[in-house]
């Protein structure tokens, strides 16, 4: 998930992630501005224009740029937490 693009600027930020679709993309965007964490969609290919013509883009990923000054705390809110790790 924070594979190759690591540190690598785009507009006022740098890589964190890149989204399957824009479902995937709208909710890590979403965890992070909760967190009060500033975040950028950069659209590949032309899943840009499919998230408005057809209201959601499976077809290309997305990446998602944050702060560098809050790169590590990004990664620390979207780290994902096993649930057979969970005491239910």
């Amino acid at each position: 998930m924070f594979g190759k693009k690591e540190k690598k600027e785009w507009r006022h930020g740098v890589y964190l992630c890149t989204a399957k679709n824009s479902f995937e993309a709208d909710l890590l965007e979403s965890k992070l501005r909760s967190e009060d964490i500033p975040c950028e969609k950069r659209y590949q290919g032309a899943s840009n224009f499919l998230e408005i013509a057809m209201g959601a883009s499976s077809a290309f990923s997305i990446d998602i740029y944050v702060p560098e000054e809050a790169l590590e705390d990004a990664k620390n809110i979207i780290v994902a937490v096993p649930l057979e790790d969970w005491d239910i």
